[in-house]
């Protein structure tokens, strides 16, 4: 038999400590399908992260500009929250959503310092897949 619920169960929810971190680093991870974005302190600790999927949209939607756009927004907002006011931006991947996330980010006030692509290219590595033709 299962046991009841106790006090302490509620009580072992921690609460979100904002964390007054200026600077940090936005990782945007633009698939073809999808666009995530990480927003992380110079060590690599997650602050904030948000993608398009996660907000709601879902099929081939989830693989545009604007989705990735909104995926933006909302990471931006929750890391202005902890306080962070200056970003790089490491821009990893092919996808829809390279650009326009990267200018959300823009929009919200957060100042970016730098804008890089961390894209892995093999040194002929994986033979890639087929083209499609449609």
């Amino acid at each position: 038999m299962a046991k009841a619920p106790t006090a302490n169960a509620a009580a072992r929810v921690r609460k979100k400590v904002r964390k007054n971190i200026a600077d940090g680093v936005a990782h945007v991870h633009a698939s073809f399908n999808n666009t995530i974005i990480t927003i992380t302190d110079r060590q690599g600790n997650a602050i904030a992260w948000s993608s398009a999927g996660g907000q709601g949209f879902k099929g081939s939607r989830k693989s545009t500009p604007f989705a990735a756009q909104v995926a933006a927004e909302a990471a931006g907002r929750a890391a202005m929250e902890q306080g962070i006011k200056n970003l790089d931006v490491e821009i990893k991947g092919p996808g829809p959503g390279r650009e326009s996330s990267v200018r959300a980010l823009g929009a919200l006030g957060i100042r970016i310092t730098s804008i890089s692509d961390v894209t892995p290219i093999p040194h002929n590595g994986c033979r890639p897949p087929k083209r499609r033709r449609i």
